[in-house]
């Protein structure tokens, strides 16, 4: 089968940052795996620190690629959720292959049936950002959908790929007062296409710009990027008893100590958690993007593609990393069909 796979630890400028091959078929689906076509993929910045962290070599070539869209071809023989024929999306699981390749396995415990109103690249943009994002507000803030009333949360990057879906969240499912940050006009026009109700620079002091607000202060803090610049201003910004959740990794030493004056907490959030540990609630996420499906058909939620690349290749994903390593990157980019 086809595949792009990282066999040279490279600079993305470099033509074998990501290469072409040509690598065997799974065996056939066992347990609760299902054997998927591939047809959209979407591009993550997991995807570029993974090629950067872990490459693979020319003997052994590592295949990344973490949200896809397909059909499934066959099950496994324990699998319940699905069928072959159906249409679905998917984060996968960063401890086996990735789904830059045509077929590709996949727990059903961590699939969703494919929004009928989308197509397979607008669906592909959707799954790991929608489980990031999904799994901090409701599961790390244990923020109760339609709860938040007089209360804020900070969001930063919200045109990035999980900040999008993440203000659509939490501005869909809650009343919280959904302030996000850009330092460009078109990044904060698409922050407010998305839905915040205030969007402010991150590349300016945040305190004042929120205390001009008039609005409470931030309870729940996001923090996609950029976390050890803006961990002292968070001091500043976050509501006494509030909590700060991350889902980067900072290169600096972060000193929470600062947060006890606060009583404030710090969360980490990793979406790849569930199925790498197995851990007992790991169908959650089928459940929630069961339920990111029906919001989208149900017209409360979009997608966050922005840009479709046509052919799922090694010069177009190596073409997708630059961008998304450049940090221009607006929404979410998706290579559709092999």
């Amino acid at each position: 089968m086809k595949a792009i796979a990282s066999t040279s630890n490279q600079p993305i400028s470099h033509a074998e940052a990501l290469s072409d091959v040509t690598l065997p078929a799974p065996a056939a689906p066992e347990g609760h795996d299902l054997l998927v076509r591939v047809q959209a993929v979407s591009v993550n910045p997991v995807d570029t620190k993974v090629r950067k962290r872990a490459p693979g070599t020319p003997e052994a070539p590592k295949v990344l690629g973490y949200d896809a869209a397909g059909v499934v071809e066959a099950v496994g023989p324990e699998v319940t959720l699905f069928s072959p024929g159906d249409e679905v999306f998917y984060a996968g699981d960063i401890s086996r292959p990735g789904t830059n390749s045509e077929l590709h396995l996949v727990d059903e415990r961590i699939v969703g049936i494919k929004p009928k109103t989308l197509d397979f690249a607008e669906a592909a943009a959707l799954p790991l950002v929608s489980i990031t994002a999904w799994e901090m507000l409701f599961d790390r803030f244990r923020i109760t959908p339609g709860g938040g009333s007089g209360e804020s949360i900070l969001i930063m990057a919200g045109a990035g790929g999980v900040g999008s879906i993440a203000t659509q969240l939490a501005r869909r499912l809650t009343r919280l007062t959904v302030i996000t940050t850009a330092s460009r006009p078109e990044t904060a026009a698409f922050a407010r296409k998305m839905g915040a109700h205030h969007v402010i620079d991150h590349s300016k002091p945040m305190a004042e710009q929120i205390k001009s607000l008039g609005v409470t202060a931030p309870r729940y803090i996001f923090s996609i990027t950029g976390t050890a610049v803006h961990f002292d201003a968070y001091i500043d910004i976050i509501a006494p008893q509030g909590l700060i959740g991350v889902i980067d990794d900072p290169e600096d030493v972060i000193d929470v100590r600062k947060l006890k004056s606060k009583a404030a907490g710090f969360l980490w959030e990793l979406m790849f958690t569930r199925p790498v540990q197995k851990t007992a609630d790991m169908i959650e996420q089928h459940r929630l993007l069961m339920e990111v499906s029906s919001l989208v058909d149900a017209g409360l939620l979009v997608t966050t593609l922005t840009e479709r690349v046509k052919g799922i290749n090694a010069a177009n994903l190596r073409a997708v990393h630059q961008k998304i390593e450049s940090g221009s990157s607006i929404g979410k980019t998706v290579l559709e069909g092999f």
